[in-house]
């Protein structure tokens, strides 16, 4: 591996970082100045990170960055400055900085983060260059995915309505748009209505038109959603909000094809195909009265389920990479990676908002994520408690990427310390059971080992088990056995013992 290259007119910041970085083995180099570092270039040499100042005599760490973006596009580059400004930070992230280090800093955070950085880098190295492809219409790997996808082929020869449900957010209109798309009205316009965005005293308006003088206002004749998807398709969302006067106004036109524009005398007739849609049920609201039950069974000709995300778990890695791919390609950036223990552990959670929030998370981390590999780490607070990180790090990568997130059991976010209840299905039966993320992780990972068929699954995820904790207490010890032994509560013949049988002395 390159040398760290650090940058700083500091000496005793050099010596400090040289001096972490050698304890964790990683080779240094170090410069005064940036003209030193550009001289290093120009023989052809090159870091593995580069670590600078941002103030320094002569040239800035903004101008080395700014140089090194031209010449390394791929090297991560730490700006540390003692100006905690924000025209610093916004300086070093605009000019494209792995991260922004204010002085005084915190010596393990900031070894940490070269390790990250280091981490970044060797993947760069090995990662493909891959295009942006051609957005697909709708992504699932899942079971219900595939059988929505069968459902719409059989019906791409069909112009019948179609009834489809499913929460918010689990793209209902994207159905719509496929049913279109690959329908015999595909020529013709797709037409999209949200009933219940639209005040109620509009809405008529809104779906058949009026005539110039029908209301105050009225300047001229306006056509509505039915007219203007003519040949073609309309799609009415949240049809359970529509009004219950309206709703006679709809049946009449599934009915006999006909209606009148608001004010008007002259019947019109209406080559429409209707596709509806509700995250209601609509079962119940007849049974409540509050729509028509004949309107009702005339939408529900063909119906479609849309499932929520935590019931399709399986697909939020693709889902999570192709929102990457759209948002970097909106923003003309270059598209971040998902590290396998972020794609675990996103996997695991609830996604309320399904399919729609995670493309607004894919948004929020293209533009805030730090690093071009997403760690557990970069996720939104809300999305990790603190105390969960490391765990969550730890334990979710250890999960065989993501073999076994269909599996995954889901979890609500810890607080305070405390595991939200969530119900268990082992053994058959729904147990109120808190189940954190490391043994959500676990159970992920001896699903993927016996589906597998793994030989000696309880003495493989044991010995693992022992060199992860035997790992961490001596990382937290630097690396001083006796004190990680009495941490741990064992004797120090035993961790002696134990690092040699997990051969973890390299």
């Amino acid at each position: 591996m390159k040398p760290i290259w650090i940058v700083d007119d500091d000496q005793s910041i050099r010596w400090v970082l040289e001096k972490a970085l050698a304890r964790e083995s990683l080779a240094t180099r170090s410069f005064a100045n940036v003209r030193e570092a550009l001289a290093a270039l120009d023989h052809q040499e090159s870091p593995q990170v580069l670590v600078s100042d941002i103030r320094m005599p002569g040239a800035s760490g903004l101008e080395l960055l700014q140089t090194i973006r031209e010449r390394l596009p791929e090297l991560p580059v730490i700006i540390m400055t003692a100006y905690s400004d924000l025209d610093s930070a916004v300086a070093s992230f605009q000019g494209g900085a792995f991260e922004y280090l204010a002085k005084p800093f915190d010596v393990d955070r900031a070894v940490e983060l070269i390790h990250r950085a280091v981490d970044e880098s060797l993947r760069g190295a090995h990662a493909a260059d891959v295009p942006f492809a051609e957005a697909p219409e709708m992504l699932g790997q899942a079971p219900a995915m595939q059988d929505m996808f069968r459902a719409i082929g059989r019906l791409s020869h069909s112009s019948a309505t179609v009834l489809i449900t499913g929460e918010s957010g689990t793209g209902k209109e994207l159905v719509a748009r496929a049913l279109h798309r690959h329908s015999p009205r595909a020529s013709g316009p797709f037409i999209a209505l949200n009933t219940a965005a639209i005040p109620k005293d509009l809405l008529e308006s809104e779906l058949f038109g009026h005539e110039r003088g029908a209301f105050t206002g009225a300047q001229a004749m306006r056509q509505g959603r039915f007219e203007q998807a003519e040949n073609g398709t309309l799609f009415l969302d949240e049809i359970g909000d529509m009004p219950f006067d309206l709703q006679t106004r709809l049946l009449r036109v599934l009915s006999d094809g006909q209606f009148y524009r608001v004010g008007g005398h002259s019947p019109l007739r209406a080559n429409v195909r209707v596709i509806a849609a509700t995250h209601q049920n609509l079962e119940a609201r007849v049974r409540q009265g509050l729509f028509r039950e004949d309107l009702y069974h005339r939408l529900n000709v063909i119906r479609l389920r849309l499932p929520p995300l935590r019931e399709r778990r399986e697909d939020i890695p693709l889902l999570t990479r192709h929102f990457l791919q759209k948002s970097a390609r909106d923003l003309g950036v270059e598209p971040k990676r998902v590290s396998d223990a972020a794609l675990a552990y996103l996997a695991s959670l609830p996604f309320p908002g399904n399919v729609r929030q995670l493309e607004n998370l894919a948004n929020w981390l293209t533009v805030m994520a730090p690093a071009q590999t997403i760690e557990i780490k970069d996720l939104p607070p809300d999305l990790v408690p603190a105390m969960n990180e490391r765990a969550a790090g730890e334990i979710v990568a250890g999960a065989a990427g993501v073999h076994g997130m269909a599996n995954a059991v889901p979890f609500e976010a810890e607080r305070n310390g405390v595991a939200a209840p969530m119900p268990s299905t082992l053994g058959g039966g729904t147990v109120g059971m808190p189940v954190s993320v490391w043994e959500s992780g676990l159970r992920a990972e001896v699903a993927h080992m016996l589906r597998e068929n793994t030989a000696d699954v309880m003495d493989e995820l044991a010995r693992r088990f022992e060199a992860a904790v035997i790992r961490e207490a001596l990382d937290f010890t630097r690396g001083r056995k006796v004190e990680a032994a009495e941490r741990l509560g064992i004797g120090r013949n035993t961790i002696t013992r134990k690092i040699q049988e997990l051969h973890l002395e390299s």
